[in-house]
C-alpha cells in the first residue's frame, strides 16, 4: 500500500504471476468517526489463448449456394475482436451478401465466381494484451452451373422460427437476422404491437443487426425481422426481455445534525427483479452493530431522532438483486458548530456598470447558519425584487448601477453564535468607443487613416489593438499605429480588407469595424504601361544532387520596371504539365541558385512581374533528373478522430510525389492508448491517407504517428499526435434541476453536472427545452411551442429570458456532446409572479350630457395576474360658449349697476381720507380672502380640496409649476421606458439579462405658461377604484 493513501499497489513486473492476485478485493477507511467501505473491485488476469490446430478442407460450393466460414476464436478475456483479412492484410471486402456475424463466422447469402480465393483469414485481436492471433487461411472454390437457380430466403442464424433474448437495463441490444437466398435477400425489422424507439435504434451490418442503445424495460417485446427476396420472405421473431441491475432513486447522503437535531436517511433503488435493501454501520451489519437509541431502521429509510455527538458513523446501503448490486456510503455528522465566514474580509469586486455583480459569503456552522446580507454600516437588510440570494450565501445584483456600489456585509448567525463579513463593492464605467472607423475607398498607392477614440473608465487601463480580417495586422512599416488612430501609407491592392479597432480592459471589451477598399489610381494617358515581356534563354549550371543554379535574360519591362522574378518547376516523373510555385527574386538579380528534392524530374520557367502583372512564363529549361533518397519529411496533418463508437479513424496529409524522394512509397501508422503503457501496434499501408483501428473502447485517447518510407528507407522519426477513439450518445441527464424564478419574465435554471465519464465525448455543453404549458389567469392550453437554449461549456446554470408573466412552464436540461444530445432530465414545472398588466383593450364614451358621460372599456389583452382594479384619470378642459352677451339686457343693467357701486366707493373713500380716517386693511384682507386661494366649492361647478394619498396637503385652485417650468409625473405612470434601454434590453449567451438602466426619471415639461387662472393639469386628476 502507497504510504500516506489507501491506493493497494500489485506490481508483478518483478516476478509473480498474475493469477495468484485473481479475486475479489474490498477497501475499508476508518477513524474515529466511522469506517466507509468501498465497491468490491475484481481482479482477473487478462488472457490471450492460441488457436487450437485443425487440418482445414477447401470449402467446393455451387455458384448460388450460402456458405458459413467459422471463426471459432479462442475464449480469451476478455474477448477478442474479430475481422477478417487476407495475406495482404486487406480487409475483405462486405455488402448485403457477404458480412460478418455478431459470433464472428462469415456468411455468404450466395456464393459467386469471385468468390473463389484461398485466403479467408480470421483475426483475432486482444486489445488488453495488445496481440493479434491468426486462424489458418480457409480456401473457397465457386463451380459454376448452369442455369444459376435462384431461391426464397432461409435464415442462417438465428435457426427456427423464434429465440429469446435477455438484456439488462442501460445496456446496448443487439439482435442478429442473416438470411441465404438468391437474390440476395433483404432485411427489415419491426417490433409486435409498437414502434422501435426514435432516436435509439440504429441498423448496422446492411441492416442485418438491430442495435438499441440504453435499453430499459419498456423495450421489453417481440422484435421480428423479415428476409424478403422476389421469390418470397421468410421470418424470425425474438423475444426479449430487459432485466435490470439495481439502479438509484435516491442514494442516501450525508448528514450534519445538531445535538438534539433529527434526520433521516433514505436509501430507494429499483431494478428487475426489486432489489433487497440491507443496512451497515461502519462496515457492519446493522442488526449487529453497535446500539443507538436515537437510530430506528424502517426498510429503506433509517430515522433518527434527538441525536447526539456519539451518534456519528459512517452507515453503508446495500441494494442487491441477481443482476448486481449498489453500494453507498453516507456520513451522519452530529456536529455543534458556530458560524464562520470562509469568504476573505473586505475582498474587493468590481464590475461594468448595468452588468450582473455576485458577492460572496461562504460560510459553515452547524446548525446551518442563516445569511442575512445588509449595504453599509448601519443599512437596513437587503430585500426586494432587484436581488437574488443564493442558497450557498452569494449574493446577486442582477443589474448593478452605479449607486450599487459601496460596503456589503453578510451576517451568518445559528444558535451557536453569529458572524459578519465585509465586502466592498466598486462600479466601473462601460468602456466605449465614441467615434468609429469609417468605411474608406482609396486610390491605389494614396493614404488611408481610420480613427478609434474611446471613452473609458479612469480607473482603468485600456489596451487597443487592430486587426485587419480578424487577423494580425501586416508586419509592414506602412503599418502606423497612433494612439487613437490607424494610417496606411502608400495602400496597395493587398491592403484591401476589414479592420477592426478591438479596446480591451480588465473587466470589459469592445469593437468597432471598418472595411477598405482599394480602387486603382486615374490612368496617365501620355505613357502606356504594360506587363513586362516573358524571360528568355533559360540555362542550368553548377548541376548538384540537391541543387542547381538557373540563370535568364529578361524581357522588355514595358515602362514598368520589373519589381520580382517568379520561379516555377514542372515534375514531368510524378506531375507532367503541372507548374508549382519554387521561389521568387528582386527584379534586379537574373541568376538564382535553387534547392532540389530528390526523385524529381525538374523542368523550370521564369515569370517577371511589375506592378502592371505578371508576364506570360517563358519557355522551359531543360529537364535535369535528381538521384532517389529516403523522405525527409513525414505525413502532415495526421489526426485521430472516432466515426463510430468503436473505432479509431487514424487521416494524414499523402505526401506529394517529389516529396516521396524515391519509388515504393509507403506509411507506418503506429497508434496505442493514452496512459496505459500499451506497446505500440504498427502496420505498413500504401496508396492510402486513412486508417481505421476497429474495436476501440469508447472515446479514450490515442498516441498516434504516421512515419513515411520508400525503397531507400524511413523518414524521420515522426511526432506524436493525440487522438480519440469515437464518441457515443451521453448516457446519462443532468440531475438535481432546479428553477429560481427571479421575476416575471425570468427564471434561472441550475443543474448538475453529468459525471464527464458518462458523457461519452467531447462536453459541448448544455441544452435547455423548456415550454409554456399555459396561462394561469386564463386556465387555456395552447399549441405548445418548445424553446431551446444552448449553454456551452461545462456550464450549470443559465437564465431563461422572455417568460411571460403569471403563467405554467415546464423544462428539461440534456447534455450534448459531439455525438448528439443525451436523454432528458424529467420535466421541471415552475411558475411566474404576476406582471403589470397590459393597457385595456379599449376606451370610449358613451351617452355624452353637458353634466355627465358614461365610460366603457374592454379588459386588457394581457393580464399577467389577476385583475383587481382599473385607476381612472382625467382632467378638465377649459369650455366656452360663443355667445354674443353684449346685446343681452340684463347684461346692460348689469353693467350699469357695477358702475354706479364702484362710483360710489370712490366718494366714501375719498370723504374719509379727507377726514384723516385709518383704513383697516388688516381687517379688509381677513373679511374678503382672496378669491385666487379660495377652493372652489362643488356645488358651483369649482373645485374643492383634493387630498393626496401620500402628503393629505389641499390641492389649491391656481397652484403654479415650478419655476423650472415641469411637473413631476405620478407613480403610477411609471414605465420600462423611464429606464433608458426599456424592453429593448438583451440578453447575453446564458440568457442573463443586460438591459441598461438610466436609474432617473426625467423630468417633463408642462405645456401652456404659468398662468393662475386654472389648476395644474396633473394636478387636477383624481383617481378612482
Amino acid at each position: 500500500m502507497k504510504p500516506n493513501s489507501g491506493t493497494l499497489v500489485i506490481n508483478i513486473m518483478n516476478g509473480g504471476k498474475a493469477e495468484a492476485y485473481e479475486g475479489v478485493y474490498q477497501c475499508t477507511a476508518r477513524n474515529e468517526r466511522g469506517a466507509a467501505v468501498s465497491n468490491n473491485i475484481v481482479i482477473r488476469p487478462s488472457r490471450s489463448p492460441l488457436w487450437t490446430k485443425e487440418k482445414l478442407e477447401p470449402n467446393h460450393v455451387r455458384e448460388g449456394d450460402s456458405l458459413v466460414l467459422h471463426c471459432r476464436p479462442p475464449v480469451g478475456l476478455p474477448p477478442p475482436i474479430i475481422f477478417w483479412m487476407d495475406n495482404a492484410f486487406q480487409r475483405l471486402p462486405q455488402s448485403e451478401r457477404v458480412s460478418q456475424g455478431l459470433n464472428g463466422d462469415l456468411y455468404f447469402s450466395n456464393v459467386q465466381p469471385e468468390d473463389t480465393r484461398e485466403d479467408y483469414i480470421c483475426y483475432a485481436r486482444f486489445n488488453h494484451t495488445q496481440t493479434i492471433q491468426q486462424k489458418q487461411p480457409i480456401s473457397v472454390k465457386v463451380f459454376s452451373t448452369k442455369p444459376v437457380t435462384e431461391r426464397q430466403p432461409v435464415l442462417l442464424t438465428p435457426t427456427g422460427s423464434t429465440s429469446t433474448k435477455v438484456e439488462l437495463r442501460g445496456n446496448v441490444l443487439l439482435l442478429e437476422c442473416i438470411a441465404a437466398g438468391l437474390p440476395t435477400p433483404v432485411i427489415r425489422w419491426i417490433k409486435e404491437g409498437g414502434e422501435l424507439p426514435a432516436n435509439r435504434t440504429f441498423f448496422e451490418n446492411f441492416k442485418k443487426t438491430l442495435k438499441i442503445i440504453d435499453v430499459s424495460e419498456a423495450d421489453s417485446g417481440n422484435y421480428k425481422c423479415i428476409a424478403r427476396n422476389t421469390l418470397g420472405s421468410v421470418h424470425h421473431v425474438i423475444s426479449v426481455t430487459v432485466k435490470a441491475a439495481p439502479y438509484w432513486i435516491t442514494a442516501p447522503r450525508n448528514l450534519v445534525l445538531s445535538p438534539g437535531e433529527d434526520g433521516t436517511l433514505i436509501c430507494r433503488a429499483n431494478g428487475n427483479p426489486k432489489p433487497s435493501i440491507s443496512w451497515l454501520a461502519n462496515g457492519v451489519p446493522i442488526a449487529i452493530a453497535q446500539e443507538d437509541p436515537s437510530r430506528k431502521v424502517d426498510g429503506d429509510t433509517i430515522i433518527f431522532s434527538h441525536v447526539q455527538e456519539r451518534s456519528s458513523a459512517v452507515y453503508q446501503c446495500n441494494a442487491s438483486n441477481e443482476y448486481g448490486y449498489l453500494l453507498a456510503n453516507a456520513f451522519v455528522n452530529v456536529l455543534a458548530e458556530p458560524p464562520r465566514i470562509l469568504t476573505p474580509a473586505n475582498k474587493l469586486y468590481q464590475v461594468i456598470a448595468d452588468s450582473p455583480a455576485l458577492l460572496d459569503c461562504a460560510y459553515f456552522g452547524s446548525p446551518k447558519p442563516e445569511i442575512e446580507w445588509f449595504k453599509g454600516v448601519k443599512g437596513s437588510i437587503l430585500r426586494g425584487n432587484e436581488y437574488v440570494f443564493h442558497d450557498n450565501g452569494t449574493l446577486e445584483i442582477p443589474v448593478a448601477q452605479k449607486n450599487s456600489a459601496g460596503t456589503y456585509t453578510c451576517v451568518a448567525r445559528n444558535e451557536l453564535g453569529k458572524i459578519q463579513n465585509e465586502v466592498q463593492l466598486e462600479i466601473k464605467d462601460p468602456t466605449m468607443i465614441i467615434k468609429q472607423p469609417e468605411y474608406k475607398v482609396i486610390q491605389r498607392y494614396g493614404q488611408a487613416s481610420f480613427e478609434c477614440i474611446i471613452k473609458h473608465d479612469s480607473t482603468l487601463l485600456p489596451t487597443v489593438t487592430w486587426l485587419k480580417d480578424n487577423d494580425e495586422l501586416p508586419d509592414d512599416e506602412r503599418f502606423l499605429v497612433g494612439k487613437d488612430n490607424l494610417t496606411i501609407m502608400n495602400v496597395t491592392d493587398k491592403d484591401d480588407g476589414t479592420y477592426t479597432c478591438i479596446v480591451n480592459t480588465t473587466l470589459d471589451s469592445v469593437s468597432a469595424s471598418a472595411v477598405l477598399t482599394v480602387v486603382a489610381a486615374p490612368p496617365t494617358p501620355a505613357i502606356i504601361y504594360a506587363r513586362p515581356n516573358p524571360p528568355f534563354d533559360l540555362e542550368l549550371t553548377g548541376q548538384l544532387e540537391r541543387s542547381i543554379e538557373l540563370s535568364w535574360i529578361p524581357g522588355d519591362e514595358n515602362n514598368s520596371p520589373i519589381t520580382n522574378f517568379v520561379i516555377e518547376y514542372e515534375d514531368a516523373l510524378h506531375e507532367p504539365g503541372v507548374w508549382h510555385y519554387q521561389t521568387e527574386v528582386p527584379g534586379t538579380q537574373t541568376t538564382v541558385q535553387l534547392k532540389l528534392s530528390p526523385y524529381v524530374n525538374y523542368s523550370f520557367r521564369v515569370i517577371a512581374v511589375n506592378k502592371i502583372g505578371r508576364s506570360q512564363p517563358s519557355e522551359p529549361s531543360e529537364q535535369y533528373l535528381t538521384k532517389s533518397a529516403s523522405p525527409d519529411e513525414n505525413p502532415a496533418n495526421v489526426q485521430g478522430i472516432g466515426s463510430e463508437p468503436d473505432n479509431l479513424v487514424i487521416t494524414w496529409e499523402p505526401l506529394k510525389g517529389f516529396q516521396s524522394n524515391g519509388p515504393g512509397l509507403q506509411y507506418k501508422v503506429s497508434w496505442r492508448q493514452k496512459d496505459v503503457d500499451d506497446e505500440w501496434t504498427s502496420v505498413i499501408v500504401a496508396n492510402v491517407s486513412k486508417y481505421i483501428v476497429s474495436g476501440t473502447p469508447t472515446f479514450v485517447p490515442y498516441e498516434i504517428k504516421v512515419q513515411a518510407l520508400n525503397d531507400l528507407g524511413y523518414a524521420p522519426e515522426p511526432s506524436e499526435v493525440i487522438g480519440h477513439s469515437g464518441e457515443d450518445l451521453p448516457m446519462v441527464a443532468p440531475g438535481n434541476v432546479q428553477v429560481h424564478v427571479i421575476n416575471s419574465t425570468l427564471a434561472k435554471v441550475q443543474w448538475d453536472p453529468v459525471p464527464l465519464k458518462t458523457v461519452r465525448g467531447n462536453l459541448q455543453g448544455y441544452k435547455v427545452y423548456y415550454w409554456k404549458v399555459q396561462s394561469l389567469s386564463r386556465r387555456s392550453r395552447r399549441h405548445v411551442e418548445k424553446k431551446i437554449l444552448t449553454f456551452r461549456g461545462n456550464k450549470t446554470f443559465g437564465m431563461l429570458p422572455g417568460l411571460e408573466p403569471y403563467s405554467s412552464y415546464k423544462l428539461n436540461v440534456r447534455v450534448v456532446n459531439g455525438k448528439g444530445e443525451g436523454p432528458a432530465s424529467p420535466d421541471k414545472v415552475f411558475k411566474t409572479p404576476e406582471g403589470v398588466p397590459s393597457s385595456p383593450s379599449f376606451l370610449k364614451i358613451t351617452n355624452p350630457t353637458l353634466d355627465s358621460l358614461t365610460l366603457e372599456w374592454g379588459s386588457p389583452t394581457h393580464p399577467n395576474g389577476v385583475l383587481t382594479s382599473y385607476t381612472l384619470k382625467f382632467q378638465p378642459t377649459m369650455a366656452s360658449r360663443q355667445v354674443d352677451i353684449a346685446t343681452q339686457g340684463w347684461f346692460i343693467g348689469l353693467m350699469c349697476a357695477v358702475a354706479l357701486l364702484i362710483l360710489i366707493l370712490l366718494i366714501v373713500c375719498f370723504i374719509r381720507r379727507n377726514k384723516g380716517g385709518k383704513y383697516p386693511v388688516k381687517e379688509k384682507e381677513d373679511a374678503h380672502a382672496d378669491p385666487e386661494i379660495q377652493p372652489m366649492k362643488e356645488d358651483d361647478g369649482t373645485f374643492g380640496e383634493y387630498s393626496d394619498a401620500e402628503d393629505h396637503k389641499p390641492l389649491k385652485k391656481g397652484s403654479r409649476t415650478p419655476s423650472d417650468r415641469t411637473v413631476k409625473k405620478e407613480d403610477s405612470d411609471d414605465s420600462l421606458v423611464d429606464y433608458g434601454e426599456g424592453v429593448n434590453g438583451q440578453f447575453n449567451e446564458d440568457g442573463s439579462f443586460i438591459g441598461q438602466y438610466s436609474g432617473k426619471k426625467e423630468k417633463e415639461p408642462a405645456e401652456g405658461n404659468e398662468s393662475s387662472e386654472a389648476p395644474s393639469p396633473v394636478n387636477a386628476m383624481n383617481s378612482f377604484v
